[in-house]
């Protein structure tokens, strides 16, 4: 990729040490547990890392599956900054999230320990943290569900819950780096063989004809077949909801680079594809690509952060280079604009990136700052600023 300019340099680092500041102000006033998401007075609202996934009747909690990003800024701060206050932090905050790596009910535990243990066992060294990250990688392996057409991983709920044998969410995609990451850490390739067939099940299963994505599929537990896509977070079944979108980009891309295989990184770009055609000038989605109630909606500045870290992923192992130059490009443009209208600079607004939506179905943090936001934000940022440092 191309060298960044110094102005695009300047904007990322003043981006990197906002974050610094706020990491050193939170870490004081949060007690043990995690910040989420923001509430409307700018403050975070928190949960413990305990708190698992899992049904109470037919409502579904999805538990605290952001934890782990807390632990992965805190790292992403002191590499830039130099500051051993926040890789203390880092590990005394690792302690908390450790339990997480038994937990059997959640496919996020992908998401937990790709922002925590991975990372501080690629900056430390210390061998504790990629024997969490394998304890956590072999719960979510357990997941693969197996059918005559293939296998999938099932996201949510315990594996004697028939309802959570039988679905699967588009967000796994991005949960799969943890398995990849493990097949390499544990020379056990058991562990990709797990997560490309959960990959082709999804390609199969979740990606339209127009290249856009179900949010979450139910399968035929014998046929492997799909017998509804639907939605619990988008504004339809048959909608587009731009984070699942970005999960898909993400998650193929990680599929590419695992395996080697083209298929999955043109599958990548041509998910990018349809998520970039459908922006306007903000750069910056509505919530749901399909709300009719547009613009009068909510925008969702994670989706951009996920796609920014995603076209970073896909331009460093494209084998064009006009290509690589090319999404390069798009993910700075992403990143230029979260850079220009979207940090909170407001010592009020805690957090990193306002205009989150985590869940408008459930009217919860649908103009917020939000953790995973802030963490891939940050994951970007960190590719271009810091090569090679942050992640493996």
């Amino acid at each position: 990729m191309e060298a960044l300019s110094a102005q695009r340099r300047t904007a990322y680092g003043e981006a990197l040490d906002l974050l610094a500041k706020k990491l050193a102000e939170d870490e004081r006033t949060l007690g043990v547990a995690f910040p989420y998401v923001t509430a409307p007075d700018g403050s975070w609202r928190t949960m413990p890392a305990s708190r698992s996934a899992g049904y109470a009747g037919d409502a579904w909690s999805h538990g605290n599956w952001f934890c782990g990003f807390w632990v992965g800024l805190h790292l992403a701060a002191h590499l830039w900054t130099g500051d051993e206050r926040f890789l203390d932090f880092a590990r005394e905050r690792m302690v908390l999230v450790a339990p997480r790596a038994d937990d059997p009910n959640t496919h996020d535990i992908g998401f937990i320990f790709w922002g925590s243990a991975i990372p501080l066992f690629h900056v430390t060294g210390d061998q504790r943290y990629a024997s969490l990250a394998l304890r956590a990688a072999d719960r979510l392996r357990a997941r693969l569900i197996t059918t005559r057409k293939g296998a999938y991983i099932s996201s949510w709920g315990s594996l004697a819950d028939p309802r959570g044998r039988r679905s699967s969410a588009i967000d796994t995609m991005a949960n799969l780096p943890l398995l990849y990451w493990a097949a390499d850490q544990a020379d056990d390739g058991s562990f990709r063989l797990a997560a490309e067939a959960h990959a082709q099940m999804t390609r199969d299963a979740f990606v339209r004809a127009d290249g856009s994505t179900y949010h979450a599929v139910e399968y035929d537990l014998a046929s492997g077949e799909r017998t509804r896509g639907f939605t619990f977070q988008g504004a339809f079944d048959e909608s587009c909801w731009p984070r699942g979108q970005a999960w898909a980009i993400y998650g193929f891309s990680a599929t590419a680079r695992a395996t080697g295989k083209p298929e999955y990184l043109e599958l990548a770009e041509r998910l990018a594809d349809y998520f970039l055609a459908r922006l306007d000038d903000g750069l910056v989605p509505y919530w749901d690509f399909d709300d009719p109630a547009i613009p009068a909606a909510p925008r969702d500045s994670s989706a951009s952060a996920i796609t920014a870290a995603a076209l970073l992923d896909i331009a460093a192992q494209h084998p064009d280079s006009a290509a690589t130059a090319r999404r390069a490009e798009q993910a700075c443009r992403l990143l230029d604009m979260l850079c220009q209208n979207y940090l909170a600079r407001d010592p009020g607004h805690r957090g990193l990136l306002k205009e989150g939506c985590y869940s408008k179905p459930h009217d919860e943090g649908t103009a917020s700052a939000v953790l995973f936001g802030d963490f891939y934000f940050v994951e970007a940022l960190t590719k271009l600023l810091l090569p090679g440092r942050f992640q493996p």
